[in-house]
């Protein structure tokens, strides 16, 4: 009898241990090229940290809501310059230090400071002052007021860090999320482990493994191997039917806010002229891209918006595609031979594949590209701070980003004073209908302008263990958030 009670407690125990798993590993294609959110443009960091390992006082939910973070609570003044934040109680950093409203002005004022490294500076340039009014109470003043400022609090950009911190916050991250960076083994993976000392609700992983694979045959090999348990941001589209008929997988295909473009520097000859930049445009036929590097995931664009935003305007119309009009234009703009440029690649699939797809539809109209493949930090060294490139693939994966073509100094380098005023009366402006009216006209701008080849929408299709829940489908902001993550059985 003792012996048939021990042997049933036994493979009970079993049963729930199995069922009880609480480690993931989860494969991504990028490697983040550093572990500072707050000062660099890569959102590789943030498919890694955010709401993992680093918080801010508002963040994103998966369908895109910015709800309450590190702040509980907050009110706006009436003429919209004044944010006052409560701070939430018994918060900690994975230092063990409190953390309080020293640590959200040194953030803050970190951020917008003239010699800031923050890739999104400016979120923060409206704001005038931060003062601390007790460890739990923070408020903001504005220059003017600003109808996206809870939003802007949400980004990866605008995470609470601490002093302490920032000088080895490159390779050992200290956030206040639910999970502790653990290690780092560059060129493979990083691990991360729960926080037992979380202020919210304690994950139901104990620990994470964020493996990095590059290459699309190998992340294939790894998820049917279930070497890995997911894969966000599959790379190989292709393989997708097969994840789909077999049971042991489920394959989530959702949205993002990633607007692929064929950026042109707008201060570099010939890319200064608007008729090569128009020809440009005309040469390429984003269906055949979408078909040929995404396998038919995306959704073709006209101008730098996302399409399932509600105040979304296609102008695809404005750049069709017409190799005949596109040479027509280069002999307008005095290039009837065409002429030759560079074409710089970072590593995600929908570069590297569509670099080639776009490179050949370009020597169609007497372009000839020069392809480089760069690695990421590469990419970033040499197209997005060097500016040294006449065209590059990229995706912008933050949200509701219309707004760098404000900026003259980004890297394509586009100078509109008359977009700028749009853009500065639309942050000022918080009637939704002139603010929508807005948004279309800025759309409608930079299309006309064609300040850049507009190509698709990039889909996020997510590979999975059939029991596994709790992933993101849609991508809201660029993360992977683990925080609702569990296995089923």
């Amino acid at each position: 009898m003792t012996f048939r009670l021990t042997l049933a407690a036994a493979l009970l125990c079993g049963t729930t241990a199995l069922a009880q798993q609480t480690d993931l590993t989860i494969g991504l294609q990028l490697e983040p090229p550093h572990l500072d959110p707050t000062s660099a443009a890569a959102g590789a960091i943030d498919s890694v940290l955010y709401s993992n390992v680093f918080e801010g006082l508002t963040r994103f939910m998966a369908d895109g809501s910015v709800v309450p973070g590190l702040a509980d609570s907050w009110e706006i003044s009436e003429d919209g310059l004044t944010y006052t934040f409560h701070l939430r109680d018994g918060v900690t950093f994975h230092d063990g230090t409190s953390m309080d409203a020293e640590d959200v002005k040194f953030t803050l004022d970190r951020a917008r400071a003239e010699d800031s490294q923050n890739a999104q500076k400016a979120l923060f340039a409206d704001i005038a002052s931060v003062d601390v009014t007790d460890p739990r109470t923070v408020t903001i003043t504005l220059s003017q007021p600003n109808g996206s400022f809870l939003f802007n609090m949400a980004w990866g950009d605008a995470v609470i860090v601490a002093p302490e911190s920032i000088e080895t916050i490159k390779q050992t991250p200290i956030g206040t999320g639910p999970f502790k960076f653990d290690r780092w083994t560059q060129g493979d993976s990083i691990h991360l482990v729960q926080n037992d000392a979380y202020w919210g609700e304690t994950p139901a992983l104990t620990e994470a493994t964020f493996k990095f694979i590059s290459d699309p045959t190998a992340a294939f090999a790894a998820m049917m191997a279930q070497d890995i348990d997911a894969f966000a941001g599959f790379p190989a589209p292709e393989n997708l039917i097969q994840f789909e008929s077999d049971p042991r997988f489920q394959v989530l295909t959702g949205s993002t806010e990633g607007e692929t473009i064929l950026a042109m520097n707008n201060k570099q000859p010939p890319f200064d002229n608007m008729k090569v930049r128009e020809a440009v445009a005309h040469a390429i036929n984003r269906q055949d891209i979408i078909d040929g590097a995404m396998f038919g995931l995306g959704t073709p664009i006209g101008t730098h918006f996302a399409p399932h935003n509600p105040d979304y305007e296609d102008l695809t119309g404005l750049s069709a595609f017409d190799p005949d009009a596109a040479r027509a234009m280069l002999a307008e703009a005095g290039f009837p031979d065409g002429f030759t440029t560079t074409l710089k690649l970072p590593p995600p699939s929908y570069a590297r594949r569509g670099g080639e797809i776009i490179a050949s539809q370009l020597r169609a109209v007497g372009i000839e590209t020069e392809i480089t493949n760069l690695e990421w930090a590469q990419w970033l060294e040499e197209v997005f701070r060097g500016k040294d490139f006449g065209l590059t693939i990229v995706s912008h994966t933050e949200p509701m980003d219309i707004g760098i073509y404000a900026r003259p100094d980004y890297y394509f380098q586009y100078d509109n004073p008359a977009f700028q005023e749009v853009m500065t009366t639309l942050t000022a402006t918080t009637d939704p209908a002139d603010r929508s009216a807005m948004l279309k006209q800025a759309q409608e701008i930079i299309a006309k302008d064609y300040v850049n080849g507009y190509l698709f929408q990039l889909a996020y299709p997510t590979v999975a263990d059939a029991r596994l829940e709790g992933l993101w489908q849609n991508q809201p902001t660029q993360a992977t958030d683990l925080t609702g993550v569990r296995w089923t059985e």
